[in-house]
C-alpha cells in the first residue's frame, strides 16, 4: 500500500510549476520548456515531501544536495527555487537569460542562490552527483559518533537520455556503483527525446540492465506525467536502499501539455503563443495572464521553509551538543566547513638546497603530500589508475571503499578512481562543491585533455580542484608523442581562472602546493616531470608562490631567458655557456602564468624589464609565449619517442643550442638598434 498522502494544493501546485516554466521561457524567447513540462510532478514530489533544505540559509551544510544534470530543464529549477524562498523573485524569473540575470542560461553555481553545481554540458552533473555522494559517506564516517548522525543527507539527480549517452555519466555510475553509495538518488527522465528527435535514431540500449550491472538498483514509474503515489513511493524506495546507488527510471511525456507534447519540437524552443495559451486553460490558469502563482501554491511551498528551517535549528543545536562531548572533531569539523586551513600548515611544507639531491618533481610532488597530509585532513585524493606511476599515495593512509569489500573504508582518503579520467575530474568537481574537502586527482598531463570538460567547469564554478600531472613533457621519453603533451599546457594556460603551474625544482614544487591549497575558488595544475630535476641556485617558496620571479640577475644584461619546469636547468646551462662569450644572460623561472599575472604591474615588469630581448623556452607549444617574450623556442609540432637526453637533443633543447639560439637573438636585436621594450607594455 502506498505511503503517499494527498494534498490539497498538490495539483495546482504542479499547474504553477508548468505555466511558470513556460512563461520563463516565452518571456525570454529562448530555452527548454519541454522537460520542465514533464519532470513538474516529479519535481513537487520530491521538493514538497523529501528534500530537506532551508532557503533562508542555502548553505547549510547538512542539506540534501539537487543536482539537475540535465541542464536542458534550468527553467523548472529556476522556478522552484522561486516558490521554495530562495533568492529569486518573479522579476528574475522575467529576465531568464538576460545579460547579468539571476537565471543564466544554464544553473551557474555561485551565481544563483540555490545551485549546487554548474551543469549545462550533459553527463557533468551526474558525475557531480557522485563526487557530492563520496563527500557525504566520506565525512559521515569521518565524523558521525553514537548519538550524533550529525552529516546524513542525500544527494539527489535529475538526469535524462543525453546525459546518460555521455561517456562522463557512463564512467561515474560505473565507479559509484562500486563504491555503493545508498545516499545518491538519481531519477532518470525517460522521455525519450533529444534534440535529434526520437532516441530511437541513436540510444535504443536498455538503460535498466546497464544500471544493474553496475551495481546500482532500479526502479521505476510508468506514469511520471500524474502518478504522484507512485513517484513517492519510489524515491521512499530508494532511501531504504543503503548499499547501492538508486536510479528511478521515470516515464514521462515531454512538453505535457502542449499541443506538441511528445515531440522534439518542444525541446529546445518556446512555446507558440497559442499553444501557451491553449496549455494555460487545460491547467485551469488565465489564458491572457503570465507568471501567474496562486495563493496556494505560495502558502504550501512556504511550509517548505519552515520544515527546513526547522531542521536546520535542530542540527545547529545537535553540533553544539556534539563539541562538548567531541571538541577535538567539533573544531576540526568547524574549521573545515569554514573553508579554512589550519594554522601554520604550510610550515611542512619541505625547503630545499641546491646542493640536495636532484629528482623528479612528481617525486618532489609526492614528498609534500607525504609532509602535509597529516595536517591536512580535507585533502581528499586519488589517481586514475596511475598512482604509481602519479605517486599520489601517501604511506599509511587508507582507501576510500565499501568497508564490505575488504579493501577500505569510507573513513579512508585515497580514492581509485580506475582508467576514468573525466569522470574523475567531474567528480572531484561535486567533492569540492560539497565543502570540507579538498580534492586531488592524478594522472598523465596528456590524459587531463580526456578530462578538459570538467576541468573547464571547475574554472567557471570556481570549485578548488588540484590536479597531479605528471610526465608532463617530452621528458616521459620512450612512451613517444602519444603520451607527450605538447598542447595540454597552452590549453589549459588559455582557460581562464586555471592556474597551471610548471615547478622547475623542489621549492618551486612546494611553492605550487602553497598556493593551490591557499586558492579558495581555482582550480590548479601541477604539470610534474618524470626525469630528475636539480634543484635550483635561488630559487625559494616565497618567490616562486608570485608565480615568476628572477632566478639569476645581471645589470646590463644581453638577453633574458624566460622558462619553465624541467628546462630552467638547460636555461641556466646555456647563460653560463653565453657569459663565456660576454653575453650577460638573466634566467627567469615563470611556473605559473595565472600567478604570475595576478601580481602588481611594478613587479611583473621588474621580472620581465625593457632594455634586452626576452627568450622563451619550454619543451612544448610555443603558442602563448608571445605574451611574455620577443622570440620563443619550443617544439614545432608533436615529440618523439626514445630515451628522454636524445628526444631533447633531437629538439635542439640543450645547453649548448639554446645558447647558440640566444646569441643570434642578441645579434638580430643589436643590428635593429633602439630600446627594446618588455612585451608586458601593452596599449590596453
Amino acid at each position: 500500500m502506498s505511503s503517499f498522502a494527498a494534498h490539497p494544493a498538490d495539483d495546482v501546485s504542479i499547474a504553477t510549476i508548468r505555466t511558470l516554466a513556460v512563461d520563463t521561457v516565452g518571456k525570454a524567447n529562448s530555452g527548454h520548456p519541454g522537460a520542465p513540462l514533464g519532470m513538474a510532478p516529479v519535481a513537487h514530489v520530491l521538493f514538497s515531501r523529501f528534500l530537506n533544505a532551508n532557503p533562508k540559509n542555502s548553505k547549510w551544510f547538512n542539506r540534501d544536495r539537487f543536482v539537475l544534470s540535465n541542464g536542458h530543464a534550468c527553467a523548472l529549477q529556476y522556478v522552484l527555487l522561486h516558490l521554495l524562498g530562495y533568492k529569486l523573485s518573479l522579476d528574475d524569473l522575467k529576465a531568464f537569460r538576460q545579460l547579468d540575470s539571476k537565471t543564466p542560461g544554464h544553473p551557474e553555481a555561485n551565481h544563483t542562490d540555490g545551485i549546487e553545481v554548474t551543469t549545462g554540458p550533459l553527463g557533468q552533473g551526474f558525475a557531480n552527483g557522485v563526487g557530492l555522494a563520496i563527500a557525504q559517506a566520506h565525512l559521515a564516517a569521518v565524523y558521525n559518533k553514537e548519538g550524533f548522525d550529525l552529516i546524513n543527507n542525500y544527494t539527489y539527480v535529475f538526469t535524462g537520455d543525453g546525459c546518460l549517452m555521455e561517456g562522463v555519466a557512463s564512467e561515474a555510475a560505473s565507479l559509484g556503483g562500486h563504491l555503493q553509495l545508498g545516499n545518491l538518488i538519481v531519477i532518470y527522465d525517460d522521455n525519450h527525446i533529444s534534440i535529434d528527435g526520437d532516441t530511437a535514431v541513436a540510444f535504443t540500449e536498455n538503460v535498466e540492465q546497464r544500471f544493474l550491472a553496475y551495481g546500482w538498483q532500479v526502479l521505476h514509474v510508468d506514469n511520471g506525467d500524474a502518478d504522484l503515489a507512485a513517484i513517492h513511493d519510489a524515491i521512499a524506495e530508494a532511501r531504504k536502499e543503503k548499499k547501492k546507488p538508486t536510479i528511478i527510471r521515470l516515464k514521462t511525456t515531454i512538453g505535457y501539455g502542449s499541443k506538441q507534447q511528445g515531440t522534439h519540437g518542444v525541446h529546445g524552443a518556446p512555446l507558440k503563443a497559442d499553444d501557451v495559451q491553449a496549455l494555460k486553460a487545460k491547467f485551469n490558469f488565465a489564458p491572457d495572464q503570465t507568471f501567474q502563482v496562486p495563493k496556494a501554491t505560495y502558502e504550501y511551498y512556504g511550509e517548505f521553509g519552515k520544515r527546513g528551517a526547522a531542521l536546520e535549528s535542530e542540527w545547529i543545536a545537535l553540533l553544539e551538543a556534539y563539541g562538548k562531548k567531541h571538541p577535538r572533531e567539533h573544531a576540526e569539523l568547524t574549521r573545515r566547513i569554514a573553508g579554512e586551513l589550519p594554522e601554520n600548515w604550510e610550515k611542512a611544507l619541505p625547503v630545499y638546497k641546491p646542493t640536495d639531491a636532484a629528482q623528479a618533481s612528481r617525486k618532489l610532488s609526492e614528498i609534500v603530500l607525504t609532509a602535509i597530509t597529516p595536517n591536512l585532513p580535507e585533502l581528499l585524493g586519488g589517481s586514475a589508475d596511475l598512482t604509481g606511476s602519479n605517486l599520489t599515495k601517501v604511506k599509511g593512509t587508507v582507501d576510500f571503499q565499501p568497508p564490505s569489500t575488504g579493501l577500505g573504508n569510507y573513513a579512508g582518503t585515497y580514492i581509485r578512481y580506475g582508467v576514468r579520467e573525466h569522470a574523475m575530474g567531474a567528480i572531484a568537481n561535486g567533492l569540492s562543491a560539497y565543502g570540507g574537502i579538498i580534492p586531488f586527482v592524478a594522472t598523465f598531463l596528456n590524459f587531463v585533455s580526456y578530462a578538459s570538460g570538467a576541468v573547464r567547469l571547475s574554472a567557471l564554478s570556481g570549485h578548488q580542484v588540484i590536479w597531479v600531472a605528471t610526465h608532463d613533457s617530452i621528458g616521459l621519453g620512450e612512451d613517444g608523442p602519444t603520451h607527450q603533451p605538447v598542447e595540454t599546457a597552452i590549453a589549459l594556460r588559455a582557460t581562464p581562472n586555471v592556474a597551471f603551474w610548471r615547478p622547475a625544482d623542489g621549492n618551486e614544487t612546494s611553492a605550487a602546493y602553497l598556493v593551490a591549497l591557499k586558492s579558495k575558488k581555482t582550480p590548479s595544475i601541477l604539470s610534474l616531470s618524470r626525469q630528475n630535476l636539480p634543484n635550483l641556485e635561488g630559487s625559494t617558496i616565497e618567490k616562486a608562490a608570485r608565480g615568476g620571479y628572477v632566478l639569476h640577475d645581471e645589470t646590463n644584461e644581453d638577453l633574458t631567458i624566460v622558462s619553465t619546469g624541467s628546462e630552467v636547468a638547460i636555461a641556466l646551462e646555456a647563460a653560463s655557456k653565453l657569459k663565456a662569450e660576454g653575453i650577460k644572460t638573466r634566467i627567469v623561472s615563470l611556473p605559473s602564468w595565472l600567478t604570475f599575472d595576478q601580481q602588481d604591474e611594478e613587479y611583473r615588469l621588474s621580472v620581465l624589464r625593457s632594455g634586452a630581448p626576452i627568450l622563451s623556452l619550454e619543451a612544448l607549444s610555443t603558442a602563448g609565449w608571445q605574451k611574455y617574450s620577443h622570440e620563443q623556442y619550443g617544439l614545432p609540432a608533436w615529440g618523439a619517442s626514445g630515451p628522454y637526453q636524445k628526444v631533447y637533443e633531437k629538439f635542439g633543447i640543450t645547453g649548448s643550442n639554446i645558447a647558440a639560439v640566444g646569441k643570434k637573438v642578441v645579434d638580430f636585436y643589436k643590428k635593429r638598434g633602439g630600446e627594446v621594450v618588455s612585451p608586458l607594455v601593452k596599449a590596453l
